[in-house]
């Protein structure tokens, strides 16, 4: 065999390789980030609910849904350990302070100004006196050429 056929079988072969090693080290990491875990720590399951550690055990963790409401879930649930200003920002709305001089109306009300604004310039515009666009020269040739073969409208040749 030549070293052409058997090309593709090493290429094969070493992409298997690095997705194997990819995907072991992606474990890896998840089972640092859930051994790292705390009490007092916000997490979102891979379910996408977020809750506080409360206990944590060999292959389950007690999380607190809301005040007073605890849920067991297995470690392999937790898909993110937060920090918690962010669990703080998603959970309970907290606002960071930010250098952005972004601001975010709290209400709708100026984009109801806006609307306001632009019907009073449509209104302005709808008064004003509309332009005939038409041609009074084809207007005035087909007129004539309906009086030319004396018929009317609707009419035909047939007989």
């Amino acid at each position: 065999m030549s070293i052409v056929t058997l090309l593709p079988f090493i290429v094969l072969i070493g992409a298997m390789f690095l997705m194997t090693r990819s995907a072991k080290k992606k474990q890896q990491a998840a089972a640092q980030m859930r051994n790292e875990m705390q009490p007092g720590t916000g997490v979102r399951t891979i379910g996408g609910m977020y809750a506080t550690v409360k206990e944590i055990g060999d292959e389950t963790v007690l999380l607190e849904v809301a005040p007073g409401v605890h849920a067991v879930y297995a470690k392999n649930a937790i898909g993110a350990v937060l920090e918690d200003s962010e669990y703080n920002r998603i959970v309970h709305g907290d606002v960071e302070e930010s250098d952005s001089d972004t601001v975010v109306p709290d209400d709708a009300s100026s984009l109801t100004e806006a609307a306001e604004a632009k019907d009073t310039e449509t209104a302005e515009v709808e008064d004003a006196p509309k332009a005939d666009l038409t041609k009074k020269a084809d207007a005035a040739e087909a007129a004539a050429e309906g009086q030319k073969d004396g018929k009317t409208d609707g009419e035909t040749d047939a007989k």
